[in-house]
């Protein structure tokens, strides 16, 4: 398996800048969403919803920033006219961005739904588990962007798998809910609110996952979508 791929070392100085600038804008888009949970991780941990500030305005620049990386990606197609590792860097780099720009969208309906549910004086028990799940989900972020700055499918691989974990983390959260809003219907509304926040978080697991998978299509040009975990390990190894 190939756990590296050489990105720069082109005749052209200013094509591998242009790479190297596009990979940096992608990372600060993923930087902006990580911003984005610290600041429902503040507000969960605090019990407070003024920690969820800016969460529009980022999602603003994460925008932009998503505009500005497709419009680089398509000048270079049409400058470069890029064959191999580039083309599938580019063809990679594009749907990352993609997808990064929806973890953003989810990422602002999490803080939306919490800010909504806390400003109505929510039951501290409406939460329960949430602080978790926001926190695994925002280390599998992370370490997801980790694997796409150093292009490691191993790393890829491995995050892959937890998806799992998310989607269990989360259907433990829509139990306790569930059991929330039995116990007293005044507890419907707070609820709702953050069962969809919980139900946005194990789609940004989602999103990640998306990206580990372009990763390694990135490096060994081979679309991994359909086909099941085990056996794509096996063929990695």
């Amino acid at each position: 398996m190939n756990n590296n791929i050489k990105v720069g070392g082109h005749i052209s100085r200013q094509f591998d800048e242009e790479l190297d600038e596009i990979r940096s804008r992608v990372l600060k888009m993923g930087g902006l969403v990580e911003v984005q949970l610290d600041k429902v991780l503040d507000a969960l941990r605090d019990g407070d919803s003024a920690a969820i500030v800016d969460v529009e305005t980022l999602d603003d620049e994460i925008n932009d920033l998503e505009m500005q990386i497709d419009e680089e990606c398509t000048q270079i197609l049409a400058r470069r006219h890029p064959a191999a590792g580039d083309l599938r860097l580019i063809i990679a780099t594009t749907k990352s961005v993609r997808d990064l720009e929806r973890i953003g969208d989810e990422a602002e309906r999490v803080a939306n739904m919490i800010r909504h549910a806390m400003d109505h004086d929510a039951s501290k028990k409406a939460f329960k588990g949430l602080q978790s799940l926001t926190e695994h989900v925002k280390e599998l972020l992370h370490e997801t962007l980790n694997a796409y700055a150093r292009i490691k499918t191993r790393s890829a691989v491995k995050l892959m798998r937890k998806d799992q974990e998310i989607d269990d983390e989360y259907s433990r959260v829509v139990v306790r809910l569930i059991e929330f809003m039995k116990k007293d219907p005044n507890n419907i509304a707070d609820g709702l609110d953050v069962m969809w926040a919980a139900r946005s978080l194990e789609r940004i697991g989602d999103h990640c996952i998306n990206i580990c998978e372009n990763v390694i299509y990135l490096v060994e040009g081979q679309d991994i979508r359909h086909i099941d975990l085990d056996e794509v390990s096996e063929q990695l190894s």
